[in-house]
């Protein structure tokens, strides 16, 4: 997605259900993106979730695995991103048009080693920490487990309108335009249905 400096590639594992992503990309974020993205088109409502881990405990503080509802392809598209950074917050955002700077909610949650359990300026070790997204007509609603619990919602729904078909998809970016760094996404749940963010 985006104008990338350095070429990107995933892979999916099927013995382990889990899709490796290396990316660079200068971010998800401001007026447009940068960063790796596998997706599928669809219509309707829709229930995405997966779990979240950084092989490397030494990158980037500000590196974003991404889970990603939007209008289309184009790099400055009006979309819906729940994301995991390394240093742990999580955050709903919005672009609400084409060519719009990007609107968020972040959240810092837990102790240290958490997500939200450190500041962005220092390095946390974020492993199999799960987030979804569940789009319920025009309300899109951040789900989280931090510790293995089921699936809740956290804070409040942000409202977008997308026609249909739109892009579902998961996705990563390293934060730096030059670097690539590694995401791993497993038990990827996507179901075109709201209520089902597990």
């Amino acid at each position: 997605m985006g104008s990338a400096l350095v070429p990107g590639s995933a892979s999916y594992d099927e013995a382990t259900g889990a899709y490796t992503i290396h990316s660079a990309g200068y971010n998800v974020w401001y007026t447009r993106d940068e960063f790796r993205y596998l997706w599928k088109k669809m219509s309707g409502d829709v229930s995405l979730a997966g779990d979240i881990a950084f092989p490397d405990p030494k990158g980037y503080g500000d590196r974003k695995a991404v889970l990603v509802i939007r209008q289309s392809l184009d790099d400055d598209a009006k979309e819906v991103v729940v994301a995991l950074h390394g240093a742990g917050m999580i955050q709903l955002a919005t672009r609400p048009e084409k060519d719009v700077r990007v609107k968020d909610m972040e959240f810092r949650i837990g102790g240290r080693g958490r997500p939200g359990g450190a500041s962005p300026d220092s390095l946390v070790t974020v492993n199999a920490q799960r987030i979804g997204v569940e789009k319920r007509g025009d309300q899109f609603s951040l789900w989280v487990s931090l510790e293995g619990e089921p699936m809740h919602p956290f804070g409040p729904p942000i409202e977008l309108h997308l026609d249909a078909p739109f892009y579902v998809g998961i996705g990563f970016c390293s934060h730096l335009p030059t670097t690539v760094d590694t995401a791993v996404l497993s038990k990827v749940v996507l179901e075109n249905t709201a209520g089902d963010v597990k």
